[in-house]
């Protein structure tokens, strides 16, 4: 449910930005998105590395090692995201320059860039941490008001203030500040919880962290590498076919975000079951959740992909209205949408490894797929036109889900290297 709630954000975020501002800013706006996508690889880096640990742990009876797996997650994220923000004002135009903002849209671009980068600090509400104490519900909260107040903001600021995209930005900002908030009170301000964090828990400790980070680092290097391949396809497409080829990107990015959204609510939904049977060392049922969740991404997958072709017009025309981008667009949709079907299974592979405490297949998965499969197929497809680079895409898709099942086929749960090696948390 979290995750869908944000790709409801994702869609009206669109919709303010494309009526309240224009087209060409949309095209600014997912120029600018590789910004959020860093940011989130890094919250998911501590999230996902932190909340193995903390499942883990607490299944084998072992709340001071969870408290200290939670206390390092959030001190590394907090210092990762301030050293990101300074360094990101400090290069803004060589960093707007890589995003491939030129012309009208990079002032557009810088305006959305500058608000991002001075909110990093609450750029995360520590959700998968909650999940991983089991508070399934609280997790889900965090998410829902962050995007109520994000949705409420919006409005406002575009079309109340009249601050464009500089507006939609402040507005996700402040969704985020919520949901940071929401997370102090809970790991800091809440009685009764499976394990407290204490202010010696927040302090590095070298062998908690190299489990943390080795784990979390493949869910870094994902989020990093869709972040470089969008900078490349957005740079492919201006080389293309200029702002036209962008704003369609921009419009058909955001709906396949929204409709991808349960596919990775699969995949992080898997992750403390699968982590806390680990410790239990229960591994029928480690299997079992494997199954249902590969059932579940597929049988979504082909779902939401035929719903996409057939009603892409319609979606289209929610975003805009002028046909010189709404059939491009919609040309774009219907192509993107087969990599789709099965765009969850490569996330739900990486993770279930994750969960387990497997980094070298979740590597893999993660890495290998993008930098051998989705970024040279795009490469290679769009020496043929703007179709054949949607068709890349695609492409990517398909192949790194086969090449996700093939590795998975290969590992089985019940390895000895599933099993937890106490010296992660010990002093």
């Amino acid at each position: 449910m979290s995750v869908g709630v944000y790709g409801i954000y994702a869609l009206t975020n669109a919709w303010f930005v494309a009526r309240g501002v224009g087209t060409e800013a949309m095209a600014a706006v997912n120029l600018a998105a590789p910004v959020l996508l860093v940011l989130g690889a890094v919250a998911t880096t501590v999230g996902v590395g932190g909340a193995s640990l903390v499942s883990r742990r607490l299944g084998a009876g072992d709340p001071a090692g969870a408290a200290r797996a939670a206390g390092n997650a959030l001190a590394l994220f907090w210092l990762t995201a301030a050293a990101l923000g300074i360094v990101g004002l400090v290069a803004i135009e060589p960093l707007l320059t890589l995003l491939g903002a030129t012309g009208d849209a990079r002032a557009d671009t810088r305006a959305y860039v500058v608000v991002l980068l001075c909110g990093t600090l609450v750029a995360t509400g520590f959700s998968s941490l909650v999940r991983a104490e089991g508070r399934m519900r609280y997790a889900t909260m965090i998410w829902v008001v962050a995007v109520l107040v994000q949705i409420t903001l919006d409005p406002i600021l575009i079309f109340g203030f009249g601050l464009g995209v500089r507006g939609a930005a402040l507005g996700t900002v402040g969704g985020q500040t919520v949901s940071a908030g929401m997370a102090l009170w809970f790991f800091f301000g809440r009685n009764r919880r499976a394990y407290d964090i204490g202010w010696r828990d927040l302090i590095p400790h070298g062998p908690t962290l190299r489990a943390l980070v080795g784990i979390g680092t493949p869910s870094f290097l994902a989020g990093f590498g869709a972040t470089l391949l969008g900078v490349l396809v957005n740079n492919l497409l201006a080389g293309a076919a200029g702002t036209l080829a962008l704003a369609a990107y921009a419009v058909s990015a955001r709906i396949q975000t929204f409709v991808m959204m349960p596919q990775l609510g699969i995949s992080q939904g898997v992750q403390p079951i699968v982590g806390y049977n680990v410790g239990r060392r229960l591994h029928d049922r480690v299997r079992r959740a494997r199954v249902l969740a590969l059932r579940a991404s597929l049988g979504y997958g082909a779902l939401a992909a035929l719903s996409l072709i057939l009603f892409s017009g319609p979606l289209v025309a929610v975003f805009v209205d002028d046909p010189a981008i709404a059939g491009p667009t919609e040309h774009a949709l219907r192509v993107i949408a087969v990599g789709v079907a099965v765009a969850g299974i490569p996330p739900l592979v990486s993770a279930y490894f994750q969960a387990l405490g497997r980094t070298a297949p979740s590597y893999l998965i993660s890495v290998g797929t993008l930098v051998l499969i989705k970024a040279p197929l795009v490469v290679a497809f769009s020496h043929a036109g703007v179709t054949a680079i949607w068709t890349g895409l695609a492409a990517g898709e398909a192949v790194s889900a086969l090449v996700a099942l093939l590795v998975l086929r290969r590992v089985r749960a019940g390895d000895p290297v599933t099993t937890i090696r106490r010296p992660v948390v010990d002093g």
